[in-house]
């Protein structure tokens, strides 16, 4: 477990600092009467995840966290499983916004996940599934005026971008 955190915060922080290089390729600020620039959330979120890489280095000089301590192996048969189907499920989602859209395929992402990875009941399940593409569209498409992908969908978007735009 020791060596894996250290592996995975290395690997990450490299991968944070070329996402922070391509990302600034684009405008990172914010752009008058437009909204942030195309690098600005990757690089931002890249920087925010480059902070937490050294966090977790630093605490495992420090042997200051559990995993740091730990001699264990980083992931049984079962982790791997899981690991395994999160991966073809995101690999689904993923695809799916091609032909349905962020706004379709977050939500059966998300029902999935919290159905038969986290075990939630279908009243929780459905609260996110209805909220989460509206919240989403609000922030996204009427607040920084950034449209996400929505596929075939996207005639049903017309009269909300009629409404707010």
């Amino acid at each position: 477990m020791r060596l894996a955190e250290l592996v995975m915060a290395l690997v990450m922080s490299i991968f944070s600092i070329y996402l922070m290089w391509k990302s600034s390729e684009l405008p990172i600020g914010w752009i008058p009467e437009e909204g942030p620039g195309g690098g600005a959330f990757p690089f931002w979120l890249a920087a925010g995840m480059l902070i937490c890489c050294i966090a977790i280095i630093i605490n495992w000089v420090r042997r200051s966290s559990p995993p740091s301590q730990s001699e264990e192996a980083y992931m049984d048969r079962e982790t791997v499983q899981l690991v395994g189907v999160v991966t073809l499920a995101l690999t689904v989602m993923i695809g799916a916004i091609h032909v349905i859209g962020v706004y379709f395929s977050l939500p059966l992402f998300m029902a999935f996940y919290m159905r038969f990875l986290g075990r939630h009941s279908w009243k929780l399940i459905s609260g996110f599934v209805v909220l989460t593409p509206i919240v989403t569209f609000m922030f996204f498409e009427i607040a920084l005026r950034k449209t996400l992908p929505k596929g075939m969908t996207e005639p049903l978007f017309y009269p909300l971008y009629d409404i707010f735009m």
